[in-house]
């Protein structure tokens, strides 16, 4: 199929049956005609491998067995993907519709590129919308200083995969961006201002519920950069800045997850390293200074909700 080369997409999941089948005919609906879908499961005891048997036929492969966590299950299929585009779609997300079309077209575009990747719409626990995430035209230096892409609207060429290297299984957190770090090495990458998944912010996912690890992984992920010597030039060159951009997203998570005061603590030191990376977080650190003093659950509650109902507004207005 000259037109239509072959995507690989996989979806790891673990006991995530409230979700897992929104997510699987998100894929098969997208009626790519050639499409190779794996679904690994880690041993699911919620009934998850029952919805799985029930598009069985129009999987290529899926397996349901203990793994040692979510980049173990990605890399399984990353071994036995056969595409030579690459989705990653966890089993609490689901693509929006276009969006493997959209991804092979902006690929075709870019023959050299290691990735492509869009926007992404951010729903609650129930699928309402609640933000959009949207990016830049970023490159490796930008991912370096730890400006995040959306793992749910990102797809890999296969070839730069294979260059790269697999999931590092040591990271829990920021897998994905260690991932892209290594990947983007092997060639640009390019961004498209369309929406191309949803990911949904839980009381279970790791965003909601372990926010204070993420800059851990930040952390560890600026040494790993200061040994690669391909890196070395940029390392030395955007180090402050780096420094900077790893505070600011251990700030961000710590405020998710209500640690005002440690938010507070990761801002100052970010902007000690790189005064104006702090700058573009000034909302988020004002926030966590009125947060030392006011209700801050109430003022939160009141401005997702107003953000909720601007996104519905919105959304309606421009068709979805």
């Amino acid at each position: 199929m000259q037109n239509y080369p072959r995507v690989t997409i996989i979806t790891p999941s673990y006991n995530q049956a409230e979700f897992l089948e929104e997510t699987i005919q998100s894929v098969l609906s997208q009626n790519y005609p050639n499409l190779e879908y794996f679904i690994i499961d880690g041993g699911s005891t919620d009934g998850s491998p029952e919805i799985i048997r029930k598009y069985e036929d129009r999987l290529a492969w899926w397996v349901s067995e203990r793994d040692r966590g979510q980049s173990d299950a990605v890399n399984k299929g990353f071994a036995r993907a056969t595409g030579e585009i690459i989705g990653w779609i966890n089993s609490d997300d689901y693509f929006l519709p276009g969006a493997i079309h959209a991804a092979v077209q902006a690929m075709q575009e870019h023959p050299d590129c290691s990735i492509v990747f869009g926007d992404v719409l951010a729903i609650n626990g129930a699928g309402e919308p609640i933000n959009v995430m949207t990016f830049g035209d970023w490159s490796l230096d930008d991912l370096m200083q730890f400006k995040v892409i959306g793992q749910p609207s990102v797809f890999i060429r296969r070839e730069a995969l294979e260059r790269a290297g697999y999931l590092d299984l040591s990271y829990h957190y920021l897998l994905d961006h260690e991932l892209w770090l290594r990947v983007v090495q092997q060639g640009p990458m390019y961004y498209y201002r369309q929406r191309w998944s949803a990911a949904r912010y839980h009381a279970g996912a790791k965003n909601v519920s372990q926010t204070d690890k993420y800059g851990a992984d930040a952390y560890r992920i600026i040494e790993w950069m200061a040994k690669q010597p391909q890196l070395s030039e940029r390392f030395q060159r955007l180090k402050r800045r780096i420094w900077a951009g790893a505070y600011c997203l251990d700030a961000h998570y710590q405020l998710d997850g209500g640690r005002a005061r440690a938010a507070l603590g990761a801002y100052l030191r970010a902007f000690w390293s790189y005064p104006p990376a702090v700058l573009q977080h000034k909302r988020r650190v004002l926030f966590a200074a009125a947060s030392l003093f006011v209700d801050i659950e109430a003022v939160k509650t009141w401005y997702l909700k107003r953000r909720k109902e601007k996104l519905a507004a919105e959304l309606a207005k421009n068709g979805g």
